[in-house]
């Protein structure tokens, strides 16, 4: 290792030493966490279950930067390369469009053999994988709804859907050794505002329950369930609203997905993790950046990822919370994309463990909100990057922007001959 890189973390270490910080157990504990990285980054959410479909049911990907994965080996050699520029071991999250098989076979007739290839290539790496039910971008969805559909016949083709992708994570469970998350979003919803609100959702929860009826041991399968304000096609009305699927978590006994797009621009989910985890065992994030809406830009170094962070640390709640990504952005290199958004992920908590929290608190308690103030101020000027930069060639990874070299080159000698 980089003399100056150690000789910089040996100060940085001294500094927080003083507030009562062991930044050797901050690593350890850093290295511990795992970040879901979503596939559908790399090919624009196009899937190669059904290869010649258009985006629909609310999904849109813009720009054509060249080299996207064309095919389930292209995808998976460029998740490798991504994972090989980030510190830790994670795990990838598929959605169920992501077959890899030669079959003509449809969503309710998915079986786990589908995605053998997957499970595969996952043991050889050391990774965990996740999965999603697809239900958008299909026939059956083109109206606009799936799971609250007013015709039973369509209804029972997506209730099989979901029965069929909780399969299929329960056998990525077991053969990984590594709790597979399900997360279900659906589009479902209206334009123009509804005359009647209640009858889809009651249909949504009569289908979620039919779905869930299937007990699965949670040692290899966990479900989640995701909200949505508004979405391209439903601005008026979405069926799996906030309060429908916070209400339906808690009294399911599932876990809630926060995605930091879908909810109000002035809204944060920051703000909702700690009152969520006071009702619901376990929650899933899906760390996405809006800009002004659902635009599921990359995630970059805001305050709002700092404050989701700062969250999970300071109310110990990460062995609570599944840490997912959910960005397309079909404007830049697609592998670029991902070690982007997820180093700024894991520096972001590496931030949030770099704070004196117990102190904090106590002058909280103590109404000193002098102190508080003062502290929290100046620790974000401490040398949280000396530390960072040792946790990464520590890791065996680029340290700072060097990986951009070997991103480009990847692009230049891989990317660009697809």
């Amino acid at each position: 290792m980089d003399a100056k890189i150690v000789e910089n973390y040996e100060y940085a270490k001294g500094l927080y030493s003083q507030h009562g910080i062991d930044v050797d157990q901050v690593l350890n504990k850093l290295a511990d966490i795992k970040i879901s990285l979503h596939c559908w980054q790399g090919d624009d959410v196009r899937g190669f279950l059904f290869r010649d479909k258009a985006l629909g049911g609310g999904i849109a990907v813009t720009g054509s930067y060249p080299g996207r994965a064309g095919t389930p080996g292209e995808l998976r050699q460029d998740l490798e390369k991504a994972l090989s520029l980030i510190p830790g071991k994670h795990k990838v999250n598929l959605h169920a469009i992501y077959a890899d098989t030669e079959e003509k076979v449809d969503l309710d007739q998915l079986e786990p053999r589908h995605f053998q290839s997957w499970v595969d290539w996952a043991r050889e790496q050391g990774l965990g994988l996740d999965f999603n039910p697809t239900c958008f971008s299909h026939p059956k969805a083109e109206d606009g709804f799936t799971l609250s559909h007013p015709d039973r016949k369509i209804r029972d083709f997506w209730i099989a859907h979901g029965q069929a992708s909780r399969r299929i994570a329960e056998y990525f469970g077991k053969e990984l050794g590594q709790t597979c998350v399900t997360n279900f979003w659906i589009p479902d919803g209206y334009k123009d505002t509804p005359v009647d609100r209640l009858s889809p959702r009651r249909r949504l929860k009569e289908a979620l329950d039919e779905i869930f009826r299937e007990a699965i041991d949670p040692r290899y399968n966990i479900d989640a369930v995701e909200s949505k304000l508004f979405g391209i096609g439903s601005e008026s009305y979405v069926v799996g609203s906030h309060e429908f699927y916070m209400g339906y978590a808690m009294s399911a006994g599932k876990a809630l997905c926060l995605d930091a797009g879908h909810f109000h621009p002035t809204e944060v989910i920051s703000n909702k993790i700690s009152s969520v985890l006071m009702f619901v065992d376990q929650l899933l994030l899906h760390v996405s950046r809006p800009v002004r809406w659902d635009s599921d830009h990359v995630v970059v170094m805001d305050d709002e990822l700092l404050e989701i962070a700062r969250e999970l640390v300071r109310g110990e709640l990460l062995s609570r919370t599944h840490v997912g990504l959910d960005f397309f952005d079909g404007s830049i290199n697609h592998v670029a994309a991902w070690v982007i958004g997820t180093r700024n992920t894991i520096k972001a908590l590496l931030r949030a463990m770099l704070e004196p929290v117990e102190r904090l608190k106590a002058a909280e308690l103590d109404k000193d909100y002098t102190t508080r103030l003062a502290l929290t101020e100046e620790f974000k000027s401490y040398p949280f990057g000396a530390v960072w930069d040792y946790y990464c060639a520590r890791s065996g990874v680029p340290v700072r922007e060097q990986w951009l070299s070997e991103v480009q080159a990847y692009e230049r000698d891989v990317l660009l001959k697809r």
